[in-house]
Formats: structure tokens, C-alpha cells, sequence
């Protein structure tokens, strides 16, 4: 009877030491440490590992190809990462590959990712270091989507308050409601189209007119090209200048003349003085006036005799007939 229950125990001992071998042999292929196949080791450097820890995947282009061996901290801001990497991969691993850390899914395990880099490179050898990338840190991710949600709560509630002004303005509503506003801006819209037409044509004129001024023509050209022009208009500037200069001058001596005239007048001097001033010059000059006047009636009277006179009447008439011809 105990040699019974001792074969039990042995056999009872047998099958746990099988089933741990085996879980531990299951352990191990699931992480890929590939006991039945080569490795070899490749290592990166990040500032931050984000919760990467020894066991992780390694996954090239999405491929599983390793697990993370371990980590060190060289530094206050450098960790250093040593992969293993299935043999089989290191032909399409290049020196200029780059180094992620992502996630399994959404929430999932920490795994590094390592992307093909650009142009040509060598293919890694042993213990290379090859470059890594920051990674996104999910709490900042979950930190900048709660700053958008909590803007976006802001943005809604203004545009809440803004739809509730909307809904309580009668002026709003009244301008929505009125059928005479789509025509109204019908015909604003068409007289910004006319006013664009016209816009565009007088630009058009305008930038002829541009073109007629830098070729020469028109007076504005003459103006503006031709130099022969532009010298006789200067010496017509000079000459109207040196008449200006001339009249000034006249002013100035009229003006002399006029105040010494003036002076004279004043003082009681002067031809014209005594001409206003002397009345018995005036009643001469009264007395030669009806002289003269007289003289010129007897004048026409004796012509007038002369007319008629039996000598002279061929000779007046002769004249009278060559003014008629005239």
C-alpha cells in the first residue's frame, strides 16, 4: 500500500516537472526567443520608454521579428535598449533604420517598431546602434485631447448663446422672412457685376493710355517723350516769366508816377494841379473849345457854298460819283 501512494507521489511529481518544462517552453516561443533558431542583437537609445519593458515585441514593417533583452539608463537622458532580432531579418534591417515605440492596439503592450530609413545603407551587423524617433507619449496625447475637449465644450456652449440670440432677435427673423431680400440681393449682385465690367474696362483705357504716354503719343506723351518739346515749353516758361517780371516792373513805375502825381496834387504843384485847380485855365480852355467849334461850322458852311458854287460844282460832284463806285 505505501509502495503505491510513493509511485503516485513520483508519478504525481513527473507530470508537474512535464507541465512546468512545458508552460516554460510555450513561454518562451510565445516571446520569440527562438531556442531553436539564430539571433542576433541590435541596440537603440531613447529618452523616454513610455513603459517598455524587457519581453516586448520587435516588429519590423508590422512583422514580428524579436523581443526586448533588456535595458539601461546611460544617463539622465538616455535609456539604452538591446534587441534580439531573428536572424533571418538582418537582410532587410539597414544602419539607417529608425526606432519607434508604439502600442498593441489601442491600450495593448508597449512594442518597438523599427521603419526602413531613406536611400541606401549597409545592412547591420552585431550590437549596431541604429536611431530611434520620439515616440507619443500617451498621457500627453490624453492631456492635448482633454485641452480639445475642453475647448470644444467652450466652442459649444458660445455657439449655444450665439443660437439662442439668434432665435430671440425679431430683426434676424424679420430679415429671413422678407421675400423681397433674395431679390433685393439679386440685383446688388448684379450691380457689383456692372460695377466689375466697368471696373475692368476703365482699367483697360487706363492701361492704353499707359502704353499711348510710354510710346509717345497724345499730348501727355509729347509731354513726357519728346525732348524738343519739353525745351520750347521751358523757353515759353522763361519768356512768360520775363513778361511777368516786365509788368511787375510797369506796375511799380506807374505806381511811382501815380504817387508823385498824387504828391503834386497834394502840394498844389504840378500842370494838372492847375488844371483843377485854376479856373480861369478852365474857362480858356471853355473859350477855345467853342472857337474851334465855331470855326469848324463856318468851315462846313463855306464848304457847303463851295458846293454850289458855278466852279467847284463839277469837281464835288465828280468826287461824289467816285465814292458811289467805291
Amino acid at each position: 500500500m505505501s509502495k503505491k501512494i510513493i509511485d503516485n507521489v513520483k508519478l504525481g511529481i513527473f507530470v508537474m516537472a512535464g507541465l512546468l518544462l512545458l508552460i516554460f517552453s510555450l513561454y518562451m516561443i510565445g516571446r520569440t526567443e527562438s531556442l531553436f533558431g539564430s539571433t542576433f542583437k541590435l541596440r537603440t537609445h531613447f529618452k523616454n520608454t513610455n513603459g517598455l519593458t524587457k519581453g516586448n515585441n520587435i516588429r519590423y514593417s508590422g512583422i514580428q521579428v524579436g523581443t526586448v533583452k533588456s535595458m539601461q539608463i546611460l544617463n539622465d537622458t538616455t535609456i539604452e535598449v538591446v534587441m534580439v532580432i531573428e536572424e533571418k531579418a538582418r537582410t532587410y534591417i539597414h544602419t539607417n533604420a529608425i526606432t519607434s515605440i508604439g502600442n498593441e492596439g489601442l491600450m495593448g503592450n508597449k512594442v518597438i517598431n523599427i521603419s526602413p530609413g531613406k536611400g541606401f545603407a549597409p545592412v547591420v551587423n552585431e550590437n549596431d546602434i541604429i536611431l530611434s524617433q520620439k515616440s507619443i507619449d500617451t498621457d500627453e496625447m490624453l492631456q492635448t485631447l482633454n485641452k480639445t475637449n475642453e475647448n470644444i465644450a467652450v466652442i459649444s456652449e458660445e455657439l449655444k448663446s450665439t443660437v439662442l440670440r439668434i432665435n430671440n432677435s425679431s430683426a434676424i427673423w424679420k430679415i429671413l422672412n422678407d421675400n423681397s431680400l433674395a431679390s433685393n440681393l439679386k440685383i446688388a449682385l448684379e450691380n457689383i457685376r456692372l460695377a466689375s465690367v466697368k471696373s475692368k474696362e476703365v482699367t483697360t483705357d487706363l492701361y492704353t493710355v499707359i502704353n499711348d504716354v510710354k510710346k509717345g503719343k497724345g499730348s501727355a506723351g509729347i509731354l513726357l517723350r519728346d525732348t524738343a518739346f519739353a525745351v520750347q515749353l521751358n523757353e515759353a516758361v522763361v519768356k512768360l516769366k520775363q513778361a511777368g517780371d516786365n509788368a511787375n516792373r510797369l506796375a511799380e513805375v506807374l505806381t511811382n508816377d501815380i504817387n508823385k502825381i498824387n504828391n503834386q496834387i497834394e502840394k498844389g504843384q504840378g500842370v494838372i494841379t492847375a488844371l483843377i485847380n485854376d479856373t480861369s485855365i478852365t474857362l480858356q480852355l471853355k473859350r477855345t473849345l467853342d472857337n474851334i467849334e465855331k470855326g469848324t461850322d463856318g468851315f462846313n458852311a463855306n464848304m457847303e457854298a463851295l458846293k454850289h458854287n458855278i466852279f467847284f460844282r463839277g469837281y464835288f460832284r465828280k468826287l461824289e460819283k467816285q465814292k458811289k463806285k467805291i
